[in-house]
């Protein structure tokens, strides 16, 4: 049994999934890993199940009829994740966007050195993003930048998917309170932690943009999170 679990939404991620379940499990310390699958055309939960029998104690599926969301993806998840126990949970993306090698250092931040959320950042030491064109650097810098002025976190990368909980917090969190489905859902989840009196504390990491596949960004996730960020706030004003 391990205390960490690494859930890794998919949809239509056949060219990768594999290959990062597989570099999940080579690292040192003994992560578990929850795929939670919207029913992905290309058959991805068909080759988790062949790796199921590879790995049985330690790979797991949690598939779902359709495509409902990044934010409800992750939300299933983190109820079974605590149904099961485990003390650290974690997001991450199944394009190798973060490398499965910094798994270690975001445990290590809640494991030993007390953070209650650790947050792979691509904005703490400058800017750490390899292979974006320059116009999706500036959009996503400037998100980050927004959300920091909006909502007065310090967190300097507030849509970062790649993410290590303590099970406290999403036990304290009423998770099925959470609104947003996209990328807001990144804020409102780190939003929710700090007001809620969490430590979280960002680790520095490199991310690389996606090889195979297709990203799954589009123009209604991007409107969500800008003016879902201002709603949040307001809200949060007058529910104290």
């Amino acid at each position: 049994m391990s205390d960490a679990v690494v859930i890794i939404p998919t949809y239509n991620e056949i060219e990768n999934i594999e290959a990062i379940i597989r570099a999940v499990f080579s690292q040192e310390k003994v992560f578990h890993v929850l795929v939670v699958d919207d029913n992905s055309p290309d058959q991805t939960a068909h080759k988790v199940n062949a790796l199921i029998k590879e790995y049985p104690e330690r790979l797991f599926l949690l598939k779902r009829d359709k495509k409902s969301g990044l934010g409800t993806a992750y939300i299933a998840g983190f109820n079974w994740c605590l149904e099961k126990h485990y003390d650290f949970i974690f997001e991450m993306d199944a394009d190798f966007s973060h490398n499965p090698d910094d798994l270690i250092k975001l445990y290590n931040a809640c494991a030993i050195d007390g953070a209650d959320v650790s947050v792979g950042s691509r904005y703490v030491k400058g800017i750490t993003v390899v292979n974006w064109p320059m116009s999706r650097i500036l959009l996503s810098y400037g998100a980050s930048r927004y959300v920091r002025l909006i909502t007065r976190m310090r967190v300097k990368d507030a849509t970062a998917g790649f993410v290590c909980y303590k099970r406290s917090v999403l036990e304290t969190i009423n998770l099925s309170n959470i609104r947003f489905i996209g990328y807001a859902f990144q804020i409102e989840m780190k939003f929710k932690a700090t007001n809620k009196g969490f430590k979280i504390k960002e680790i520095p990491v490199i991310f690389k943009d996606r090889t195979q596949g297709k990203s799954k960004m589009s123009g209604s996730i991007i409107s969500e999170a800008i003016f879902g960020v201002i709603s949040l706030k307001l809200k949060s004003l007058f529910t104290k």
